[in-house]
């Protein structure tokens, strides 16, 4: 545990130091991307365009006042290269709907490729800028240079005013002509030699500023429209006012009665000829400028919180900040290394439908309204895209289009198959958009053309170029069954082959054919398909197979067949909870050159990538979920990779070395149970033959995580499980043979040591208290603990203190707040943990450390580690008592309570010196451990307080204890069923023996308190621990009279006066004993807890020796027994929870507790609790 400890605090100072010098972190809000925009085009161009991209810098048009500064010149060859690439980020968000269209205009860059003399920044930089410059305008009251430092202190707003300025003029000289045209010159004369003289405060008077602003403003909103004679008529005015407000406002009096008196401008005015005819603006550059400068005009609010949406925002912080990451160059498309993405797939939800959308669950809750509630934002923005703002919702389900629009809307923000293949087309995408500029700039040598990025999905260069190099298959292992049964997954896998041009689909193919002997012989082929030009599946390959290809675990085995489907060199292995984003897709040529650098003696066999868990945005276990995840994926396998040199292949982001891997085994193992974990049997393949594992993090994947507790736990149920099958595979053995020392320990703690160290944990406070116990009943402990403390023995508290550290997830914590301080800065990194303890974080990993020591545990003793589907549904519904009690009730409830009577046999008969303080100190982790155990399920449960809810569960639990199983009954239905259920995992003689060893500890209790009795004195003859059997028999004997029950009726009449004769006997046999001889009624409760652990052993040797049991004709009263014990534990749960249930500021605070970064969001989460009134209010 040591060692533990250590390298956890050693890997979060080694990571965070190497996070740092990667520069990450460097750009962590919104403000920041602000800040340091200026720098990113240069930083794109060098990163991400190839060379060939570069060169067509040098064709850019630029006019020749720009070329006179070579310094302004190559900022703006950068910026017209970085804009298309940025422009289509921007395009892309606003399609995913996390902008609106305003947005996307603010943040939208454009082309730089006209004649303005100066970098055109995104209007999200600039805008209030002129506002802010014309205040300071008006107030100045200093020369001209003065101002001009003020307002350049603000590089942003200086290229606001100079923008502002060139276009202004620009689309002046554009409108106008004759008399019009020289009164626009000699104005812009005029200013720019007040300008040259330093005497611009003097020629114009400034305070007019803002009436001119407006009249232009007024302006360009007409001409921004479609020319009709109207409009035409009102621009004509609009810049005759504009002549006059400038004339006889704007410049000096001096100088505006020149103008108005000048010869040429006064005839054309008397005759109405001056700005009678504007040309409308028909130019692309033109329409381009004056769209932008009305924006610029227009938007008046600080743009500082743009974009609003905290997804967009984290995306564009990550992207920006990769830019000044160390990453290889990219190579052209044409000489890129090509490379496949492969997603196994079974039958999880593919697209939403209709009928699931509004279908409402028990609470009355539907898919629909809970995702309006959660992206109120993003609904929204839905609505502005598809033209559909002021429309209901049953509107959208009338018109085909719209409803499937909102499928997909819903699909997006869920875990399926849609998601995953919109995010993973994104690599087609940036491929073809990085083909035909580079194509452009090559083919059109001679034409100087811009770098537009206009048709590129249309192009059929760029789309064969990006077809040769990305290939994305599916392997659907069921589609065909899936398409006889005419399910509804197999329409919507086909609508996405339809709308994916370049996706692929692999399934195993079933054919069924007359044999000779008569009998039908079953064929099973692979098969490839695609969708045609009418939508239908065309076949490209199929090859028949030996035989039934599922043999193995289904997820590896579906990975194994369509392997062979995989194109060119690098495979990245996708989950189908996954997605991906543009601006990541343009980084993976980069990513492909790893396997070409220098990585130390051997050249990469997996490149690790980062992933980014998009599930922990709302309740707070989705949130410690997600910072535990990230914290192990960023910096985790930051060092596991380096220096340690022990990352494995732990999920599926990674890009295999395609070669190397087919002709050395394939990524994935399949053997039944010992392969469950197949993920991490990849990673042991490739370093046992001489493979390479790095990581890299200047690149990202989303990531879908659990965002229950029940999901979370069989998650976790399932890794520790797949780490208990690891430590008996050969795999893990040779690993260690191989390895050398250091490297070995570096291994083992990283992978199975970590579970290994949390059971260790547990067993420390089972270790403690049953110390205790047994020194407490043999009277040793007084004279120990003194003789201890005069030698000054104190190494075993010190050992109690490391695990309660351990045990609340203190030292799991570290390497997250490491991760915080680094991508968050110190403040938010303090302000988040603190968040997370007072939403009872360390609960929540107190919990996890008995689930992952159950499953872990449970594994080595028994083996038959089995995968656990999680569910990846959306809703944060209350989940019912029976429920968490069925999942919890012997992984947690049942150690909980048995820790629970060592604490009170400790502190009936122990001895603690420093009284009650020391005792409380002592034994304060193992009360935390208790109460989390127990309560967790409900703490973290929605609505887990609510009274209505609370007496629903109740009558359901009863429902359940008292229903009788029988043959398919399963075990949500009936508490017999699931108790036969839980035994299963206990099949060979080995695990019979050591469940009998384990349960033998029990019978601790009854042999210690027999002789702790005030009745026995001093007498330790174990003639009373005989006797103390008797009374338990005779107690048996009791229940089994009063349990009996008979169908013949008059027997039954008999039957109940002899159970009311035997209660009142009973009862007055109690008080007799208690007043006739020293039995005290302490006594009496320390009997019942020492029956109580006898009959829990005894059942737990009954259920090992079951065909013993039934052969004895004692199965069904051992059945009682257990169904007793569990109604018992279940009522000992549910009691405080009813008891807080009466407060409704319980179940307030609860929400709060859970669902706290929702409320942070200004999230209408209360009606989405409040269940089936929300929809009628809505």
């Amino acid at each position: 545990m040591d060692i533990h400890i250590w390298y956890t605090l050693l890997s979060a100072i080694i990571g965070g130091v190497m996070g740092a010098r990667a520069r990450l972190g460097e750009i962590r809000s919104i403000e920041m991307v602000h800040k340091r925009f200026e720098s990113f085009p240069e930083a794109f161009v060098k990163q991400l365009v190839s060379t060939e991209g570069k060169s067509a810098s040098s064709r850019i048009p630029m006019n020749a006042q720009s070329l006179q500064n070579p310094e302004e010149n190559k900022d703006k060859m950068y910026a017209a290269q970085f804009s298309p690439f940025w422009n289509e980020i921007i395009k892309s968000l606003r399609e995913e709907d996390f902008i609106s269209n305003r947005e996307m205009d603010l943040l939208s860059m454009p082309s730089n490729t006209g004649s303005l003399q100066l970098v055109q920044w995104p209007l999200f930089l600039l805008s209030s800028k002129i506002y802010l410059a014309i205040d300071l305008a008006v107030d100045c009251k200093d020369t001209q240079q003065d101002l001009w430092n003020r307002i350049t202190r603000d590089e942003y707003m200086a290229y606001a005013v100079q923008e502002c300025y060139y276009s202004i003029e620009k689309i002046l000289l554009s409108l106008v002509d004759g008399e019009g045209k020289l009164w626009v010159e000699r104005i812009f004369r005029e200013i720019k030699n007040s300008i040259q003289e330093n005497s611009l405060v003097m020629t114009l008077n400034l305070k007019k500023l803002n009436l001119v602003l407006s009249r232009f403003t007024a302006l360009t909103g007409l001409l921004i429209m479609d020319e009709t004679p109207q409009l035409a008529k009102g621009a004509a005015k609009a810049v005759f006012e504009l002549y006059d407000v400038v004339t006889h406002n704007l410049l000096s009096s001096e100088l505006g009665e020149q103008i108005d008196t000048w010869n040429i401008l006064a005839r054309a005015r008397n005759e109405g000829r001056l700005f009678s005819r504007i040309g409308w603006p028909r130019d692309p550059d033109i329409k381009e400028q004056v769209k932008r400068l009305n924006l610029l005009l227009k938007v008046k609010d600080s743009a500082n919180n743009i974009p609003k949406n905290l997804e967009a925002r984290r995306r564009l912080e990550f992207f920006t900040n990769s830019l000044f990451m160390h990453m290889p160059a990219a190579k052209p498309v044409s000489e890129m290394m090509p490379f496949c993405v492969f997603t196994p797939y079974y039958s999880e939800t593919v697209l939403y439908s209709s009928h699931e959308l509004w279908q409402e669950n028990e609470d009355g809750i539907s898919t629909i309204f809970y995702l309006q509630k959660i992206f109120p934002d993003e609904w929204d923005n839905f609505l502005e895209r598809i033209g559909r703002s002021n429309t209901g919702d049953l509107e959208l389900q009338d018109n085909s289009t719209d409803a499937l629009e909102l499928r997909f809307w819903v699909s997006y923000r869920g875990q399926t198959l849609a998601r995953t293949v919109r995010g993973m087309m994104y690599y087609r995408r940036a491929l073809m958009l990085q083909s035909y500029l580079e194509n452009r700039s090559i083919g059109d040598r001679n034409s100087r053309a811009s770098p537009s990025a206009q048709g590129f999905e249309l192009s059929r260069e760029a789309r064969a170029q990006a077809d040769l190099k990305f290939t994305y298959v599916v392997s659907c292992q069921i589609y065909g069954q899936q398409k006889q049964r005419k399910e509804k997954e197999a329409a919507d896998i086909a609508l996405l082959l339809q709308r994916n041009e370049a996706l692929r689909v692999a399934f195993i193919h079933v054919e069924e054919s007359p044999g000779d002997d008569g009998k039908l012989v079953r064929s099973f082929y692979s098969k490839l398909v695609k969708a045609d030009i009418q939508g239908k599946d065309q076949e490209i390959y199929s090859i028949k197979l030996p035989g039934d290809p599922k043999l193995g675990e289904g997820k590896p085995e579906n990975q194994n067949h369509a392997i062979v489907f995989t194109r060119g060199e690098a495979v990245q292995t996708i989950d189908m909870n996954q997605d991906n984003y543009l601006e990541e897709a343009m980084k993976m040529r980069n990513l492909l050159e790893e396997f070409r650098g220098n990585h130390g003696l051997r050249p990469p066999t997996i490149l690790g990538v980062r992933e980014h868990v998009f599930t922990g945005s709302v309740s707070s276990l989705a949130w410690f979920m997600s910072n535990q995840e990230t914290s192990f994926v960023t910096l985790g396998q930051r060092v596991l990779a380096y220096p340690l040199k022990v990352r494995m292949h732990y999920g599926h982001p990674d890009v295999f070395d395609r070669i190397f891997h087919i002709t050395r085994g394939g990524i994935s193992k399949a053997s039944r149970v010992i392969n469950i974990s197949e993920d991490i049997y990849a990673g042991f393949n490739s370093t046992l033959r001489q493979g390479n594992i790095t990581h890299h993090e200047y690149i990202q994947v989303g990531k879908g995580r659990d965002v229950g507790l029940n999901q979370i736990a069989l998650f976790e149920g399932k890794v520790a499980g797949g780490n208990g099958e690891q430590v008996l595979s050969r795999d893990v053995y040779r690993i260690g043979q191989l390895f050398d020392f250091y490297r070995m320990l570096s291994f083992y703690f990283t992978t199975v040591g970590y579970y290994v160290c949390t059971m260790m944990t547990v067993l420390t406070v089972y270790i403690f208290l049953y110390g205790r116990a047994y020194l407490a009943f043999s009277g040793l402990d007084q004279g120990i603990t003194r003789k201890s403390m005069l030698l000054g023995n104190t190494a075993f508290n010190a050992v109690l203190n490391a695990q309660f550290l351990v045990q609340i997830g203190v030292f799991t914590a570290v390497p997250m707040i490491m991760g915080f301080i680094l991508e968050l800065g110190l403040l938010k990194a303090v302000f988040s943990f603190i968040t997370m303890q007072l939403q009872l974080c360390s609960v929540f990993f107190t919990f996890s450390l008995g689930t992952r020591t159950h499953y872990f545990g449970r594994t080595i003793l028994h083996g038959g580690a089995k995968y656990r589907a999680t569910g990846r549904g959306f809703v944060v519904r209350h989940i019912k008592f029976a429920d968490n009690y069925r999942l919890y009730s012997r992984s947690h409830f049942v150690k909980a309570l048995e820790v629970a009577l060592l604490l009170i046999v400790y502190i009936a008969y122990g001895y603690s010196q420093g009284g009650a303080i020391s005792y409380v100190l002592l034994t304060l982790s193992s009360w935390f451990l208790v109460i989390s155990w127990l309560f967790a399920p409900y703490i973290f449960n929605p609505s887990g307080f609510e009274w209505q809810k609370t007496v629903e569960d109740f009558d359901d639990w009863i429902n359940w204890l008292l229903y009788k199983g029988g043959v398919g009954v399963k075990g949500d239905n009936s508490w017999e069923s699931w108790w036969d259920e839980e035994q299963a995992h206990i099949q060979t003689l080995r695990g019979r023996i050591l469940e009998t060893i384990l349960s033998l500890r029990f019978f601790l209790f009854q042999y210690g308190i027999v002789y702790k009795l005030e009745l026995t004195g001093k007498d330790t003859s174990f003639a009373i621990y005989g006797f103390s059997w008797v009374v338990l028999a005779g107690i048996v004997s009791i229940f089994k009279i009063f349990t009996f029950s008979s169908k013949r009726f008059n027997f039954q009449l008999f039957l109940r006066f002899v159970q009311g004769v035997i209660a009142l006997s009973l009862i007055a046999a109690l008080i007799l004993v208690v007043l006739f001889t020293k039995l005290s009624v302490p006594d009496l409760f320390a009997s019942c807890v020492a029956f109580v652990a006898t009959g829990w052993a005894i059942l737990c040797l009954a259920v090992p020796w079951k065909r013993v049991v039934k052969a004895l004709g004692l199965w069904d009263s051992v059945r009682e027994f257990a169904r007793m014990y569990d109604a018992g534990m279940g009522f000992i749960i549910f009691a405080p929870i009813a008891m807080l249930s009466w407060f409704p500021f319980v179940s307030t605070f609860q929400s709060r507790l859970l669902f706290n970064q929702a409320f942070s969001r200004g999230l209408e989460i209360s009606l989405i609790l409040a269940g089936n009134k929300a929809n009628v209010q809505a």
